[in-house]
């Protein structure tokens, strides 16, 4: 199972970015995904998450500004950014709890991280 994430980059601060994290390989089915972050000197931390039935929690520190969102026939997570801040650079990595076929166990799987970066 792979994640891979698309979408980051450098924009302005109040500009916009969407990322993109599609898995593949061999799955069955997806459960939570999620996205995070980790600063430069910081731990990563959970910025939102949705469950396969699209409940969703956020950090509080960009609620009212990313959303999250999934389609679960692509096996793809969505982050869309809104109003950047400058303390929203960070690596963004995504992670999927993956059910994998033919009986394999769960798999807690991580993409390689995609670079924000906002500019004041």
């Amino acid at each position: 199972v792979q994640l891979q994430a698309f979408g980051g980059g450098l924009v302005q601060a109040g500009g916009s970015l969407r990322l993109s994290c599609v898995a593949s390989g061999s799955i069955f089915s997806i459960n939570n995904m999620g996205w995070y972050r980790q600063a430069p000197g910081k731990q990563r931390e959970l910025v939102a998450r949705i469950t396969s039935g699209g409940m969703t929690n956020y950090a509080d520190s960009v609620k009212g500004r990313f959303t999250i969102s999934r389609d679960n026939a692509k096996n793809t997570v969505y982050l869309q950014m809104n109003s950047l801040k400058p303390e929203d650079t960070a690596v963004y990595y995504c992670n999927a709890d993956v059910k994998p076929r033919f009986g394999r166990p769960p798999v807690d799987s991580w993409g390689q991280g995609t670079l924000v970066t906002v500019s004041s």
